[in-house]
């Protein structure tokens, strides 16, 4: 599986959102600043060719499917990320937000609530 381009996230965050829709459905579900119809349509067509949509064909039109979950990507690409930004380790991570005041007190008692969640 390969990384997506910034435009492409964009795409595919609004095709997991619908779980699939026309061109023009993807394109009116974006959030932020929507591109060009025939942008996002590109776009599209290079992720069909990515194998992470599929097209089913209704009359004249296209429905774009999922072929690949969010969940399935984002664990992909966040094992990447932590390791090459973070030497493979979570603690790292964590750490480096807690630095940069990114992470509050109250969500590190959050994250460690579900870390003893999980273990039982």
């Amino acid at each position: 599986m390969e990384k997506l381009t910034a435009q492409e996230e964009q795409a595919m965050q609004s095709i997991w959102s619908l779980n699939g829709g026309f061109i023009k459905e993807i394109l009116d579900n974006i959030k932020g600043e929507k591109m060009p119809y025939t942008t996002l349509a590109s776009t599209v067509k290079n992720l069909e060719r990515k194998d992470f949509v599929k097209a089913v064909r209704y009359a004249n039109a296209k429905r774009y499917e999922p072929m690949v979950s969010e969940q399935d990507y984002k664990a992909k690409f966040m094992n990447s990320f932590v390791g090459d930004y973070f030497k493979n380790s979570y603690k790292e991570m964590v750490s480096f937000f807690v630095k940069e005041e990114k992470l509050t007190e109250d969500e590190l008692k959050e994250i460690m609530d579900m870390i003893k969640n999980n273990k039982s």
